[in-house]
């Protein structure tokens, strides 16, 4: 039986971890029990076993970390680690792909795509041949302006040792995607289509094309981050009406987690569905007290039980226990 079949998380017994943090959008949950958060602060801040926690920012950076912690400076966003242990930042303020050390040294990876400006670069994934997977949400700057439901001007770009390229094109809002265990299809959110699409993985790197996984829209809010489980349900954050969906193998929705304000959801989705870009007052209204805008999923802990909860309006971290372990990242 699907363990998450009756699963509703226990708001009671959710705990947290870190504190003052600044749109930890992003989390990566490694081995030794730390944690990797992305921080608007314009690096990365780290979260020992222990509780104990530091922000690690560039030593050598050329651009301003001070901004508005959601459109402007440096915004780290998508988190991965590469074969050494550094951090690969997908960062949607600075608009490329830059690899922090430990140490704090930074380097440009990516940030242009056959000449010209990537734009909002949201997200990195690292396969098992070490290549680079990233998604770009939009060229339109400011991405809020983006968050309309007539717009598919996102892509995915792969970059391996021949170089970076466009793989798919014509997405919406292309945000936070994953493999498979087996690494043969990859499952994209498309925020602003509030759906997951998926491509089958060919051997060169190209994929094969866009299939809708699960239903056409998945409900209210739009979706954002997602990461499987050991038993294959797909688990989505869902920004706007914080909820938490996990996506079965065989294509049902089960409701995990409803924290959001029904009736500001309820305006954003009617403002949303028409069309024109959402009111920026319609938006903010928005977003529940567990991990307010919810943005993706981590699972972690000695078993992979353990749950994370990123946001970008967020100040901490909340966990919970699931019944059913993560599959495991590359770098576990």
């Amino acid at each position: 039986m699907n363990p998450i079949k009756d699963f509703v998380v226990d708001v009671a017994s959710i705990r947290t971890t870190g504190t003052q943090l600044r749109r930890p959008e992003c989390i990566l949950a490694q081995r030794d029990g730390s944690l990797l958060l992305a921080d608007a602060r314009g690096g990365v801040v780290r979260i020992d076993a222990a509780g104990e926690q530091k922000l690690i920012l560039p030593s050598n950076a050329d651009t301003p970390a001070s901004g508005d912690g959601l459109t402007s400076g440096s915004l780290p966003n998508g988190l991965a680690l590469d074969a050494h242990g550094n951090v690969v930042i997908a960062n949607i303020g600075t608009d490329r792909v830059e690899r922090l050390t430990r140490s704090g040294e930074l380097r440009v990876l990516l940030d242009n795509i056959d000449g010209r400006p990537m734009g909002k670069v949201n997200f990195v994934l690292r396969d098992s041949r070490n290549r680079l997977w990233i998604t770009v949400s939009t060229r339109i700057n400011p991405w809020p302006d983006a968050i309309r439901s007539n717009l598919a001007d996102g892509y995915i770009v792969l970059l391996d040792e021949r170089g970076a390229r466009i793989v798919a094109d014509g997405l919406a809002f292309t945000n936070e995607i994953r493999f498979d265990a087996r690494e043969e299809w990859l499952y994209v959110a498309e925020t602003t289509a509030k759906r997951v699409s998926r491509f089958r993985v060919l051997e060169n790197g190209e994929l094969g094309p866009r299939e809708t996984y699960g239903p056409s829209q998945l409900g209210a809010g739009l979706i954002d981050g997602i990461a499987f489980d050991a038993y294959g349900n797909l688990w989505c954050a869902m920004i706007f009406s914080d909820r938490l969906v996990a996506i079965d193998p065989s294509g049902d929705v089960h409701t995990l987690l409803d924290d959001g304000d029904k009736d500001a959801t309820a305006r954003f989705d009617a403002a949303f569905a028409t069309g024109e870009i959402v009111p920026g007052k319609v938006m903010e209204e928005t977003g529940g007290t567990t991990a307010p805008w919810l943005t993706s999923v981590t699972f972690g802990g000695p078993d992979l039980k353990t749950v994370y909860l990123g946001s970008l309006k967020g100040q901490s971290i909340p966990y919970f226990t699931s019944p059913v372990a993560g599959l495991p990242m590359i770098h576990w």
